[in-house]
């Protein structure tokens, strides 16, 4: 018998299992994937020249094995086995209605392979759904989290400037990875040109000048590599392999299993609390009962979904938590892939040295000082960067002397930012599980349907004239705009299919991230979430993590669960 048991290890999972540890909890973290240990499982210390296929993915092995891993961004053939095999882990869609569900099954999660962009909700985010009448209200307004924000940035250490704006609050940082001189050009055209915008360096999870705590759990600065999403053997940035478990595993209170297939949660219908979870032995298929006091679901947005709704008995016929019939309901994810590309052809006439972990981010403008056609809005992330010999150098014709003298000449600036909307909920974007088809473990998988309505489909449009507008602002000229947005899921924030609410008949979970229905029952991962705002939610999901272990502790410690 354990006091806590945390399924999942990854951004929520590690953080919760902290917390709890720290507060003097026994706690089992369960994690499905494979056990994977900082720095020696990662390939960030090969070489370009090492790496198989130069980095890539051969294309027969992408479509075989990982025809939706392989939309992203970030995977290689440095990292691919950081990734889910598709081939082996099914799941379904409408035919009309794909969704990129984007994995990774390892001790840590997607922890290792996130984009560390980190940015506090803000009031305004807290109070959309009650102002316009989409989703359920949240029962907890930005005052309620704010100090767990801090809790949080102090801890995995977050480098970004202070603005002082209303819709993008400011944090605990360390000193911001600064623009570069582009950037600056660029900041005070738009600033100059649209009062209202801003364009501030991103806030982001790397040790820009790690502190005495990060030291103690043996991180470094960040060695600006850009290797990030290989894991980074310095610890440079957060991630539950280098900070989290490390911090939970030095109370002497955690145990950790994984290859733990969760089957389901116990629930006990004379208490009406939860009592354990059920696993799988991913490679014997044994079963294996484990039980607590408390239990956190913190499996990923779709991963709680399916737990819950395959924990079914006479008093929950439809699910875990599901007497409201939410559980499933109000996925979301942020409009991804909207974006627009400029040269700069008077750019400065400076050059730069060495990587950033980060560029610039555009805080959200639209119906904050200027209005929208739409609900909510919208950020912009992206950066400038200046074009070397290789721009003077191919596609052009030349030979000897000529050549050698275009190539000592750097190209033009390039500038790129690429907008993140705000996705309404909508009860009809829906995570439920397939009626016939299971998996190698016999689970039934997930169906998932979901699509951008009409509010996300004016959003998008702006999203581009905007972008066209700032580019063209700063002298530059477009060259390339993508006006579809990526397939929902390839922005990896889905979230909001076990939402908080403060009405039980409306949401799954209520101000501390407890179950109505269940009171030792608690959820922290992105399904949490009543809204999705525009910004990347990883800082807010560890935040409620925080908060949430420490009511639950204390829940506990007075009888009340």
């Amino acid at each position: 018998m354990f006091d806590a048991i945390v399924i999942g290890s990854g951004m929520s999972g590690a953080i919760a299992a902290k917390e709890l540890c720290e507060r003097g909890l026994k706690t089992l973290v369960i994690e499905r994937g494979r056990k994977i240990e900082h720095g020696v499982s990662y390939t960030d210390s090969l070489q370009p020249w090492e790496l198989p296929n130069a980095g890539m993915v051969p294309e027969e092995e992408a479509l075989r094995d990982y025809p939706v891993q392989s939309h992203c961004y970030a995977m290689t053939s440095a990292n691919k086995d950081f990734w889910v095999k598709d081939s082996e882990q099914p799941y379904s869609t409408p035919a009309d209605k794909p969704f990129d569900w984007i994995r990774g099954n390892h001790l840590g999660g997607r922890s290792l392979m996130w984009g560390r962009q980190s940015y506090r909700l803000s009031p305004m985010d807290f109070e959309a759904n009650a102002k316009d009448g989409h989703g359920s209200d949240w029962p907890i307004r930005y005052d309620d989290l704010a100090p767990w924000y801090d809790h949080i940035e102090r801890f995995i250490g977050v480098a970004g400037s202070k603005e002082g704006l209303a819709q993008l609050p400011d944090g605990e940082f360390l000193p911001p990875f600064a623009l570069n001189d582009a950037e600056v050009q660029f900041k005070q055209a738009v600033e100059s040109k649209f009062p209202g915008r801003n364009v501030i360096p991103g806030r982001v999870a790397n040790l820009s000048k790690a502190q005495p705590h990060h030291e103690e759990l043996g991180r470094v600065s960040c060695q600006v590599r850009s290797l990030c999403e290989r894991g980074c053997s310095y610890g440079a940035y957060h991630s539950s392999l280098s900070s989290s478990l490390p911090a939970a595993e030095r109370t002497g209170n955690l145990t950790i299993v994984t290859d733990a297939i969760v089957h389901s949660i116990v629930h006990d219908p004379k208490t009406g609390k939860v009592t354990g979870v059920r696993v799988i032995d991913a490679n014997t298929k044994q079963g294996q009962l484990y039980e607590a006091k408390i239990i956190f679901s913190c499996a990923s947005t779709i991963g709680t979904t399916q737990i819950l709704l395959g924990s079914t008995s006479e008093a929950f016929p439809n699910g875990l938590a599901n007497r409201s019939d939410m559980v499933g309901r109000n996925l979301m994810d942020h409009l991804y892939g909207l974006s627009v590309v400029g040269v700069l052809p008077k750019g400065p006439n400076t050059f730069y040295k060495g990587r950033r972990p980060t560029g610039l981010y555009i805080p959200r403008f639209r119906n904050v000082s200027e209005p929208g056609s739409f609900l909510r809005g919208y950020g912009y992330q992206g950066g400038a960067s200046r074009m070397g010999w290789r721009s003077a150098a191919l596609g052009k014709p030349g030979l000897g002397a000529d050549l050698k003298e275009r190539t000592r000449k750097l190209g033009p600036w390039m500038l790129y930012i690429s907008g993140f909307g705000e996705m309404l909920p909508n009860p009809d974007n829906r995570v439920t599980l397939h009626p016939t088809r299971t998996d190698k473990w016999g689970i039934p998988i997930v169906h998932v349907e979901c699509a951008f309505g009409s509010n996300e489909q004016a959003m998008t449009k702006q999203i581009i004239a905007d972008g066209k507008a700032m580019v063209e602002a700063a002298g530059g000229m477009v060259v390339n705009t993508n006006t579809t947005p990526s397939t929902p899921g390839l922005g990896i924030h889905e979230m909001g299919t076990a939402c908080m609410g403060k009405d039980p008949a409306k949401s799954v979970l209520n101000g501390f991230n407890q179950a109505h229905d269940i009171p030792n029952l608690f959820i922290t991962d992105g399904s949490a979430m009543a809204s999705s705002g525009c910004q990347n939610p990883s800082l807010t999901y560890m935040a409620l993590s925080a908060r949430a272990a420490h009511h639950a502790t204390e829940f506990l410690r007075e009888g009340k669960i």
